[in-house]
């Protein structure tokens, strides 16, 4: 059947023994199955569709035709009017012309079969065709989608993906916007926000795949001290092949928008006036590692009897409690490398020797009578803090992943400023740091 001739019966019915590509004649027969619908919800009869109907659509379909090369040409006003008198003839000539692009495209395929010496250009056709299928025009503008996702999406675009309301009889004013509109405004939400939106509808999960949107966090997120120099990001998105949002998902990267906690115990013996009686303690203390993008890192050692619910608000560079120490930090693949790490209580002034590192702020905060000794017997002595800096390595690790949310120690150490001696200290009691999003903190 050529392209431009009307979709009538006679040119539409086919012998599905005597058809060459099955996938062209179901196409054909729910071609026919929604014209004769059509026919049918209009009164007409069931055996013959009426001349006038497929004249209709006929002149519908040329002024579709004839408005999209108006608008690829930027002639919008010339455009408008040829949309409005198709859709006038046809409510649905959208969808007509759609079908008749893809039969287009299959007839061609099928030439090129039946053309012995193009092999070559079957395979490219066929290696379109799918790719049409599969990814969507807004995926094709930077990188693509790789992976088990893709492979979700491209079932999700064999129907026609839109935004469905709760309740059929109310309109649904997101599918006014264009999809380039919802990519912008999808760019400036954190990525939390923009896989909440994807889990709404199918159409919403394969416009948050848009590549512009991860290229951006891309390019935000991975910046020294989250990677070494820029030159080491390039092997890693050519190795996922363009893929920024499993760029974003699989490099390890610290989480800046929150706190990473470890809650650590152990059991101290006590005294009891009964000699048969064993009393023992439960001591709870906890670690807080907080990261900032200028590679600044807060680390603060407090007792049970300033929870998290009270230290998480005030962890701040102006916070001065027993305990806090000013670091700098810089990972490199999983590996936490914090240097420099000298008391920040305010009762020490830092030594020559430690002008480098991050120095405090000048406003003191209010509690400095605060007291976090509960570390199990790691820390030092109050007088000899301030002739110490502390070294402290750790592992990233991401449960589940993506999440980058829990980090092991594997070494800590002290530094004597003024003769460079490095000594190890024995952890005992540690447990993981888990990572705990504060929304007051911005990433």
């Amino acid at each position: 059947m050529p392209a431009s001739s009307p979709p009538s019966v006679q040119a539409d019915v086919v012998s599905p023994g005597k058809e060459d590509n099955p996938e062209l004649a179901k196409f054909r027969a729910e071609w026919l199955e929604e014209l004769q619908r059509r026919r049918a919800a209009s009164g007409g009869s069931k055996d013959a569709l009426p001349s006038q109907s497929s004249l209709t659509l006929e002149r519908a379909l040329k002024a579709y035709r004839q408005a999209v090369e108006h608008e690829q040409k930027s002639e919008l006003d010339q455009a408008l009017i040829l949309y409005r008198q198709a859709f006038r003839l046809d409510d649905n000539v959208d969808r007509a012309f759609r079908r008749e692009e893809m039969l287009k495209s299959i007839l061609k395929d099928q030439q090129a079969l039946k053309s012995p010496n193009s092999s070559t250009e079957m395979d490219k056709l066929t290696a379109n065709f799918k790719e049409a299928a599969v990814i969507n025009t807004s995926l094709k503008k930077a990188g693509g989608v790789t992976g088990t996702i893709a492979t979700l999406v491209g079932q999700f675009l064999e129907s026609e993906l839109k935004f469905e309301p709760e309740k059929e009889d109310e309109p649904v004013l997101l599918n006014m916007l264009p999809e380039e509109l919802l990519v912008v405004i999808l760019g400036n939400l954190d990525p939390t926000s923009i896989e909440r939106f994807a889990r709404v509808s199918k159409k919403a999960r394969v416009v948050s795949l848009d590549p512009g949107i991860w290229r951006k966090l891309v390019q935000r997120t991975y910046l020294p001290p989250q990677i070494p120099d820029y030159d080491t990001i390039i092997p890693v998105i050519e190795g996922l092949s363009w893929d920024f949002r499993r760029v974003y998902i699989e490099q390890p990267r610290l989480r800046l928008d929150g706190v990473y906690i470890a809650t650590c115990h152990y059991v101290r013996p006590g005294l009891s006036e009964n000699s048969w009686v064993n009393t023992s303690h439960l001591i709870t203390y906890h670690r807080y590692l907080r990261f900032y993008p200028n590679g600044q890192v807060l680390s603060l050692l407090a007792n049970e009897e300033h929870p998290p619910q009270h230290i998480i608000p005030i962890l701040k560079p102006t916070l001065r409690m027993n305990g806090l120490f000013f670091g700098q930090w810089h990972l490199i693949g999983t590996t936490v490398h914090l240097t420099n790490l000298i008391d920040a209580s305010g009762r020490f002034a830092l030594p020559v020797s430690a002008a480098s590192g991050p120095s405090p702020p000048a406003e003191p905060f209010s509690s400095s009578s605060l007291h976090a000794s509960g570390g199990g017997g790691n820390a030092l002595r109050a007088d000899q803090a301030a002739r110490y800096a502390f070294l402290m390595t750790l592992n990233l690790r991401s449960r589940p992943l993506g999440r980058w949310n829990r980090m092991d120690i594997e070494c800590y150490e002290s530094i004597n400023i003024e003769t460079g001696d490095v000594n190890p200290i024995v952890l005992k009691h540690e447990r993981p740091f888990w990572f705990s999003k504060v929304r007051s903190y911005a990433a």
